[in-house]
């Protein structure tokens, strides 16, 4: 009984690429697959916001009327497939989180879309009355990281934008066009794009007053940086120097205050003690009545000197 509803499944989608070749249709694009009969897929674009959850529906009718259901999966790194039958038949080969959901009707689930999930999703629907056929062609919406400095360059000055891990490519202006920039494009090895422009500044150009302009699709407005020179740049050295002989100069000068307040203090204290050594009293001279009261002592111990000398 499966087998037969797979063989019907397979005659209807048969008949209704058959009608569709007669027929022609102004949004179908004729198409080669695996198999030697041509078929008809509705081609169409489709992109997402990296992390997002993604549905892509291949028929509007209800999973009621659906019989049958193939996608055809062609990624960077492996082709893969999915299907589905109503008679319970199933065939997975991505294992890597996508499915068929069928509420109200079936579509396929990729969850947390990533740069590996971008490719071309080919689905053929058999249902009640008719057959689908599409090719969407997915890709991925990604804001890029973005930075902006200074270089040094001989003797001029060199002002770089960049973005870089987005996709679409973002798109860089400068708010000085005296000069022109040079852009330069290209796919990283992550499979999105980086994108760098840089500006050659007059000498007499002050970079404060330079700014880049970034835009992408990922962003309801534009993003803008002004450039600067990092540490370590040899551009650096102007404001570098700059900075560091005011900071020597303050430095100097504290030290120089210090000193002139260290001797300062120094010299007024040798001043107090001088002034006191001047003011403090001296030792008193002996008066009359002091000697009258030696003098009997001295007479004495001269008479008893005399005594031994004889």
């Amino acid at each position: 009984m499966r087998g037969m509803m797979w063989v019907f499944a397979v005659f209807i989608l048969s008949v209704y690429e058959t009608w569709s070749l007669d027929t022609g249709s102004p949004q179908s694009t004729l198409m080669n697959t695996s198999s030697s009969a041509p078929k008809v897929y509705v081609v169409r674009n489709a992109s997402f916001n990296l992390g997002s959850d993604v549905n892509l529906t291949c028929s509007n009718e209800s999973r009621s009327e659906i019989m049958f259901v193939l996608w055809k999966i062609e990624l960077k790194y492996k082709d893969c497939r999915i299907a589905h039958s109503n008679d319970g038949q199933s065939e997975d080969s991505c294992n890597d989180g996508k499915s068929l959901e069928n509420t109200p009707t079936i579509y396929l689930h990729i969850p947390n879309f990533s740069n590996d999930d971008v490719g071309t999703y080919q689905c053929e629907t058999v249902y009640t009355g008719g057959a689908d056929a599409h090719m969407i062609n997915v890709d991925i919406i990604a804001p890029p990281s973005i930075s902006a400095w200074l270089e040094r360059k001989g003797n001029k000055t060199v002002a770089v934008c960049k973005a870089e891990s987005g996709k679409p490519a973002a798109n860089i202006s400068w708010s000085h066009l005296e000069n022109s920039s040079s852009s330069k494009t290209w796919l990283g090895s992550d499979g999105f794009f980086i994108v760098e422009s840089r500006l050659e500044l007059p000498e007499n150009m002050d970079p404060k007053n330079l700014s880049c302009t970034i835009r992408h699709q990922s962003w309801e407005g534009e993003k803008t940086l002004v450039p600067k020179f990092t540490k370590g740049q040899p551009g650096e050295h102007k404001d570098s120097h700059f900075t560091l002989i005011c900071i020597l100069t303050v430095v100097i000068s504290i030290a120089v205050l210090a000193g002139i307040l260290f001797l300062a203090q120094k010299k007024l204290t040798i001043l107090r003690c001088s002034k006191q050594a001047d003011t403090s009293p001296s030792k008193p001279l002996p008066t009359a009545e002091d000697v009258e009261e030696v003098e009997p002592y001295a007479s004495y111990v001269q008479r008893v000197n005399s005594i031994y000398n004889s």
